[in-house]
């Protein structure tokens, strides 16, 4: 996952896209495909599906998962969650 000094590439990179394929923001994230789809279901995420069903993911979305599960320098989570009872 990206740290601090990265989600501003994430949100000022040169594609600067309000929407991103579902590729893009995997790669951004450093998970599946899949992992991106079951994120979207279960509200992690948030996207939208254009035509038939091709999901985008907005930006601004991916940027909120990073903070909200960012490690500060020291190493302790700072995110609203524990990582350490994630099952």
């Amino acid at each position: 996952m990206l740290m601090t000094g990265e989600v501003d590439s994430v949100t000022t990179g040169s594609m600067n896209k309000t929407l991103l394929r579902v590729g893009e923001a995997a790669e951004l994230l450093s998970v599946s495909r899949w992992t991106i789809y079951r994120w979207v279901e279960e509200g992690r995420l948030r996207g939208t599906k254009l035509g038939k069903g091709s999901l985008r993911i907005f930006r601004e979305s991916v940027t909120a998962l990073i903070e909200r599960n960012e490690h500060d320098p020291s190493g302790t989570f700072s995110g609203s969650e524990d990582p350490s009872h994630c099952e």
